[in-house]
């Protein structure tokens, strides 16, 4: 897939455009999924005025949007940190959870063992590596999909009530990361109703009701409830590369 994401914020005076292509590696490749290039353009005119590694900013404006949302509606008291894939994405998860977050046991699992046992043997602190994803989540208070997954390998049935749930991959219509009963059962949470609509099989094909998108819930619009069972399904919104290519550039111009 090429995926072309426009958009311009007048508070943050930036108008980007990033390219993302995706491409379903059928073996473990050692090229990313996801490649992207944000281009920022001056609002004024029209001319570009730098060229930036969107993987980079995909990477961490994603992550960094998942923790918004744990900050929010994850339960008072978490202690278990499960990650369930072991690419990109889950190492830039990881690093803003253990900088954000106080977990006393992080855990990972991942389809191809080598790689999750490489991601523990590559991040900062302990990560206990699972042999299958039941046992990653069970008891969990925090939960991060992060896949390439087609059907669902998350059920309702190993989830700790109250537990929350970020739902990064899947991102295609008829793509599942979660199962019925758990999207059924959960309060869902989503960064755009109109993207996840049109773009989500987790939340489409289970016929799941949204609460609420995050944006709401941060304006104060409408309520977060930690201590229900919630699932935040991310899939991205172009102002996010948005703000984020603005403020690298920013800070890049400082240091000249």
């Amino acid at each position: 897939f090429l995926g072309v994401m426009p958009a311009y914020s007048a508070a943050d005076d930036a108008l980007t455009t990033k390219l993302v292509t995706f491409y379903e590696h059928k073996k473990d490749s050692s090229v990313p999924s996801h490649q992207a290039t944000v281009l920022l353009f001056d609002p004024r005119n029209g001319s570009l005025k730098a060229v930036l590694d969107g993987s980079v900013i995909t990477a961490k404006r994603t992550a960094a949007v998942s923790a918004i949302a744990t900050k929010l509606l994850m339960p008072a008291f978490a202690e278990v940190l499960c990650i369930l894939g072991a690419g990109v994405q889950a190492y830039s998860h990881y690093d803003i959870f253990t900088e954000l977050f106080t977990f006393k046991e992080v855990r990972i699992w991942n389809r191809t063992k080598e790689k999750a046992v490489k991601f523990a043997n590559s991040v900062n602190g302990p990560v206990q590596v699972c042999s299958s994803a039941q046992e990653a989540v069970t008891g969990a208070d925090v939960i991060i999909t992060v896949t390439m997954a087609t059907t669902p390998i998350l059920f309702g049935d190993w989830v700790k009530p109250g537990a929350h749930i970020n739902a990064v991959g899947a991102s295609r219509p008829d793509w599942r990361e979660l199962d019925d009963e758990l999207m059924k059962n959960s309060v869902l949470f989503v960064d755009s109703r109109e993207a996840a609509l049109t773009e989500s099989g987790d939340v489409i094909l289970s016929g799941a009701e949204i609460f609420a998108e995050l944006g709401e819930v941060v304006k104060g619009t409408k309520p977060a409830l930690p201590e229900k069972t919630t699932v935040f399904k991310s899939l991205g919104m172009a102002v996010e590369d948005t703000v984020a290519a603005k403020f690298v550039y920013d800070s890049w111009s400082a240091g000249n």
